[in-house]
């Protein structure tokens, strides 16, 4: 039985190789792709998720959506993903017919759509998101879960305390988070355990034209990841196939929206604040070593 997933995202490398994974593997049914302002730019990431669409010869839907966050000033990722966000392989011509601004509409009309609760897979900042339960709370619904990679306890990569994805619009984090439906938080707790090793990199260049792709694009992020390169993104697939990958721990997550403290996601690890509730499953550990033969298979079994 197949998953169906919607994949909103910011394309970007860890992402690419997320978009590649689910168009590929016959136990997702892709519904849609859309797309948020994040590593770079909408119209950059828009353009990258057509790139991989047509890499893979797949007929999946793109929609491109929030150009910036709901308040805070738009802060890219260009430094670590390169300025188109998937440097380093030819993918041909640019596409040209850019789907702007209609991802909010398109999220709605395929989740209603749907003979079953989907399930939402955000990978970028959540601007998509909040905008869709701002302007149509009545989809929550009609939504399984929401296995998001962003956030993390205690940790952060854009500050001590932030990770990029929620840093980058705190306020749709904060709507996410209060919206009641079930959330799976894939943070930088497990995400930078879950580094792909040098020899699952080099393994990975010689399976076929997808390996090819992949690899190429990766080298952009080996500058300072001797031990391995984190791949962030693809958690977030991992745990909705082998979710005994992960260790887990149900907590409330609160999202700080300003001072320099904004964009963490801080859990009531006492159950002292919300009543004993919770709002969040939040991944805390990982084997690594099965997520790396895990992506290894993953690879083999594209085709482009």
């Amino acid at each position: 039985m197949t998953t169906k997933i919607i994949l909103d995202s910011d394309p970007g490398i860890d992402d690419a190789a997320a978009i590649s994974v689910a168009l590929n593997n016959p136990e997702f049914d892709v519904q849609l792709i859309s797309t948020v302002a994040g590593n770079v730019m909408v119209d950059k990431t828009t353009k990258n998720a057509l790139k991989l669409v047509r890499f893979f010869n797949k007929d999946v839907l793109v929609a491109g959506g929030a150009e910036q966050p709901l308040i805070k000033p738009f802060e890219d990722a260009a430094r670590v993903h390169g300025e188109s966000g998937m440097p380093g392989y030819d993918f041909g011509p640019e596409p040209t017919d850019i789907p702007r601004n209609n991802a909010v509409e398109e999220l709605y009309r395929v989740i209603m759509a749907a003979k079953e609760p989907i399930t939402l897979v955000p990978t970028g900042s959540y601007t998509n998101i909040a905008l869709l339960f701002k302007q149509h709370p009545e989809v929550k619904a009609n939504i399984k879960e929401i296995v998001a990679m962003g956030g993390a306890i205690g940790m952060g990569n854009m500050t001590s305390a932030a990770e990029f994805n929620v840093f980058t619009d705190p306020h749709a984090a904060e709507i996410m988070y209060q919206s009641g439906v079930p959330i799976v938080m894939v943070g930088l707790d497990a995400t930078m355990k879950a580094l792909l090793t040098q020899e699952t990199l080099a393994k990975i260049a010689t399976l076929g034209k997808s390996g090819e792709m992949l690899a190429a694009i990766f080298r952009h992020y080996y500058e300072g990841h001797e031990d391995g390169i984190p791949m962030h993104d693809v958690n977030t697939l991992a745990y909705l196939l082998h979710p005994e990958f992960y260790r887990t721990e149900d907590y409330w997550i609160d999202v700080q929206t300003d001072g320099p403290a904004i964009g963490e996601t801080v859990a009531d690890i006492r159950g002292a604040y919300h009543d004993g509730k919770t709002n969040a499953k939040v991944c805390v550990d990982i084997d690594a070593d099965a997520f790396n033969q895990w992506f290894i298979d993953e690879v083999a079994q594209m085709k482009a």
